[in-house]
């Protein structure tokens, strides 16, 4: 009784920290919050997982099913922790909870049927052979701040339901969400006390609970910097590691591409959480013979996106910068600013040093910053490619691999190009790129290893285990 006490406090102050600008430094405060160590915490969790790894599949997915109506009956309260947290704005949040909701829903209906056993031809001899999916036991899940429900959700759910428990680290700006998605999901009825647990520490702790014995495996979002350091620590002690990273999608545009529906796709993708998204449309390769008529169409496509409603601030102030000045080297290498700029004024609000106004950068060539590095806010930047080879290769340019597209009214070529010849996790055709429970999400490149959502993501923190019987 106590300890959810203790968290209706925190939340409360939690929320009243992180109000307006200033976000993540206010959020930061909430690390005062119990005293209990990560030990009994991941000793909680261990706890509850063997408990859970006993009760069937189809039961597990059932009881983690009735979160789903948990989120959407607190999804508009959600929605204004995570704007206070991080700058989202409150619609484009509300969808986050609700698609949360979704997410839980999908796997509801199709995780039973995954985590069935794999019948197998039988060896010569015996009578049985089949394949069995046993979970591994405490997960620690790292995650970003941009989507602080969904990334976590998206993790969590099938997780949990293959039988795991999971303890959360979750950015410091936003240590609200995550006192309020333990919260959810210890109030889900059925679930043993402890399967879902949130840590409140800083980067430096975090990297010690890979040490203790009960973690079986990692799953982390996060910068490739930080990514590597996390993928080489779980190796160094033989635990399952998912690592999804950064993103510089390339977008292809081809001479016979719809331009109206290219221009439309490339600006609501990039403006998506003030363009925060790892697999948002960074770099658009468009072929020279229509590269002036995109350009038009993207600026009048942008004109129509309103501040508090299609984007606004960014996370904070720090993050700001550093997309200015990769903005500004950029315009000294030479590329041309067609929208926006470092020096656009601010629009009245709450939104103080963190706004950067959505920008269009034309004329960017290999080897410039915009090209050559993933920038995490509103920036599009252009590039001419000579033909459509030319804009595929252009696309391929680059260290990421974590999602691409490809625009042309010939569907079969676009198809073909985007199945053979682009080098992403994944490629869409016609249209922007993103995340369904329903399909495989992750890179290739320095974009990350292993698979979320889907089938696939329900799998990787299991034992694929083999049972032959004689």
């Amino acid at each position: 009784m106590w300890r959810s006490q203790v968290r209706v406090v925190l939340l409360a102050l939690c929320h009243r920290w992180t109000r307006g600008a200033g976000r993540s430094s206010r959020s930061t405060r909430c690390t005062g919050r119990r005293t209990l160590d990560v030990r009994s915490i991941v000793a909680s969790a261990d706890a509850a997982y063997r408990h859970w790894r006993r009760v069937s599949p189809a039961e597990r997915v059932e009881k983690v099913a009735a979160l789903a109506g948990m989120l959407r009956a607190r999804a508009e309260e959600a929605a204004v922790l995570i704007n206070r947290e991080m700058g989202k704005p409150v619609p484009q949040a509300k969808a986050e909870v609700m698609k949360c909701a979704y997410l839980v829903d999908w796997y509801a209906e199709h995780g039973a049927k995954f985590l069935q056993d794999t019948e197998c031809p039988p060896l010569p001899g015996f009578k049985r052979s089949y394949v069995t999916y046993q979970p591994l036991g405490v997960i620690l899940s790292v995650m970003p701040w941009n989507f602080p429900f969904w990334q976590v959700v998206r993790m969590a759910v099938p997780t949990l339901m293959a039988g795991n428990s999971v303890v959360l680290k979750l950015a410091p700006n936003c240590f609200g969400s995550s006192l309020m998605l333990e919260e959810l999901f210890g109030a889900v009825p059925g679930l043993p006390a402890g399967l879902f647990r949130a840590l409140l520490i800083d980067g430096e702790a975090t990297g010690k609970v890979l040490d203790e014995d009960a973690i079986r495996g990692v799953a982390f979002t996060g910068s490739t910097a930080v990514g590597r350091i996390v993928a080489a620590k779980a190796g160094s002690l033989l635990k399952k590691a998912v690592i999804e990273l950064g993103g510089s999608d390339g977008y292809a545009v081809l001479a016979d591409a719809d331009l109206d529906a290219a221009a439309r796709a490339v600006v609501t993708g990039r403006m998506l959480n003030t363009g925060q998204v790892c697999i948002a449309p960074k770099r658009v390769l468009v072929e020279k013979s229509v590269k002036a008529e995109f350009e038009k169409k993207v600026l009048d496509e942008l004109a129509t996106k309103k501040y508090g409603v299609d984007f606004g601030p960014m996370v904070h102030a720090t993050a700001r910068n550093q997309v200015a000045d990769l903005v500004t080297a950029t315009q000294a290498a030479g590329a041309r600013l067609m929208a926006g700029g470092v020096d656009t004024a601010a629009p009245e609000g709450d939104c103080g040093s963190a706004f950067l106004a959505p920008t269009v950068l034309t004329d960017v060539r290999p080897g410039m910053p915009a090209f050559e590095e993933e920038i995490f806010g509103p920036v599009i930047a252009i590039t001419e490619a000579e033909d459509d080879g030319d804009a595929v290769r252009l696309a391929n340019q680059s260290e990421f691999g974590l999602g691409a597209a490809v625009f042309t009214r010939d569907v079969a070529e676009g198809e073909r190009i985007a199945a053979q010849d682009m080098e992403a996790g994944m490629c869409f055709v016609n249209d922007f790129v993103r995340s369904d429970p329903s399909l495989p999400f992750g890179g290739v490149k320095n974009s990350g290893i292993g698979r979320e959502c889907s089938v696939f993501g329900m799998m990787e923190f299991t034992n694929v285990k083999t049972i032959c019987v004689k």
